[in-house]
């Protein structure tokens, strides 16, 4: 997270909106963007340049049960189907904090995994999308 005088932004700092609703049922969040990347060979046997290929961008959402439930009912009982964008702020303005944006476009849900152990006090999911773009902005 970002350091803003002094401050290290906590989980508590962070907004979710996903396809226009604040997301209250997440337990967090991980995405990221990366690129294929190749050495470029010529003479010799050390490489002359390196390469540059596809941009791709992938992330995971770690929900309750409940909040997946409310996505599958959007998404006419699965989430496999939905096409969503999301807003992810860092930081509260009413305490001062410069707020850091983030904003995924086109999600897509690539699995719908359940899964709970005994001992568990509540099931947590771990749903990985691909999405479509990020921009990212500061306040």
């Amino acid at each position: 997270m970002a350091n803003i005088n002094g401050r290290q932004y906590e989980f508590a700092d962070l907004t979710l909106i996903l396809g226009g609703r604040d997301v209250t049922g997440f337990r967090g969040i991980k995405y990221g963007s990366y690129q294929e990347k190749e050495h470029l060979f010529g003479k010799g046997n050390k490489p002359i340049s390196i390469q540059k290929g596809n941009i791709t961008y992938t992330g995971e959402l770690t929900v309750t049960q409940s909040e997946l439930e409310t996505l599958k009912a959007s998404g006419g009982g699965s989430v496999l189907g939905l096409s969503l964008n999301a807003v992810v702020c860092y930081g509260n303005p009413a305490n001062g904090d410069a707020l850091i944006t983030d904003k995924l476009f086109g999600i897509q849900f690539t699995e719908e995994p359940k899964e709970i152990k005994q001992g568990d006090k509540q099931m947590e999911i771990v749903l990985p999308f691909l999405f479509m773009d990020v921009k990212y902005q500061t306040a």
